[in-house]
């Protein structure tokens, strides 16, 4: 479930990333990134993980399933506030910048 729900984030943050594609103000390409990258471990793992339990990596119990997947939302949620801190870090459009200067 880590895989899937990873994948399923990546996905959905490359085709966002792609239909704004030439800008990248809000650097999704960097949430992109991160996903990916976060797919491509759990890939390894479920090599690793097969290599290892081979046909009982299949049929997992109902609480590995669970716990796999508040593990894989995990992720994608701290994946999203990383992305939130460097976009607030980053400021593209200003916003923050404007609202700290208009409350002085």
């Amino acid at each position: 479930m880590t895989l899937l729900t990873t994948v399923f984030a990546a996905i959905i943050s490359t085709v966002i990333w792609y239909k704004n594609a030439p800008a990248d103000g809000m650097k999704v390409s960097v949430l992109c990134w991160m996903y990916w990258g976060a797919a491509l471990m759990w890939l390894v793992d479920a090599f690793f993980g097969y290599a290892e339990l081979q046909a009982e990596y299949f049929t997992p119990t109902p609480i590995e399933i669970l716990n796999d997947l508040y593990l894989g939302l995990s992720v994608v949620a701290l994946g999203l506030i990383i992305w939130l801190a460097l976009l607030l870090i980053k400021d593209p459009k200003g916003v923050l910048k404007a609202a700290l200067l208009k409350q002085k």
